[in-house]
């Protein structure tokens, strides 16, 4: 006996899911912080819906609320724009897709190089899991968070040379 199976392939919206994800993920790839941080506010208003829920499993309680994602999300890009365009960090991001079979839901890896003008590096490793409702993340989850090599410092910063170009700096 022989069972065969035949699997549909996705509906419109699986379909639809799909391209949203990518053009989600494409769109932080493609954003630039050492021009600002201002391309990643614009994509929380694009993809993310107003009740939007994150967590980590690095963290202990959940971010609630677009607006608060924002003023998070701001206090961590501000001091990378910094670093970025004046200390001269350069920043690598990657995403693959983690093929699931839930309807709504989608998953990713993520990884991010952090590339001081020493050459010291440091790459951040985590996963994304996101649930959507209407086109938008309604809950985002951050899991499986690694680093590989340690935190750069001041040594990997070309600031103390930049501070002193635009007059912060005093001569020794």
């Amino acid at each position: 006996m022989s069972a065969q199976h035949h699997f549909a392939p996705g509906g419109q919206r699986d379909r639809d899911l799909c391209a949203r994800e990518r053009a989600l993920n494409s769109a932080i790839i493609a954003a630039d912080i050492s021009r600002g941080w201002e391309e990643y506010l614009e994509i929380v208003d694009a993809f993310y819906a107003d009740d939007v829920e994150v967590t980590s499993d690095t963290e202990t309680s959940p971010i609630r609320g677009k607006e608060r994602i924002r003023a998070q999300l701001f206090n961590f890009l501000a001091p990378l724009h910094v670093m970025a365009e004046i200390g001269g960090l350069a920043i690598h991001v990657r995403e693959s897709p983690i093929h699931g079979d839930t309807p709504d839901e989608t998953h990713s890896a993520w990884s991010v190089n952090l590339i001081g003008v020493s050459g010291r590096t440091c790459t951040l490793n985590w996963c994304t899991f996101r649930r959507w409702a209407d086109s938008r993340v309604v809950h985002e989850r951050h899991y499986d968070h690694q680093q590989i090599g340690g935190p750069l410092t001041g040594d990997d910063l070309s600031l103390n040379q930049s501070l002193a170009i635009v007059g912060y700096g005093r001569p020794s």
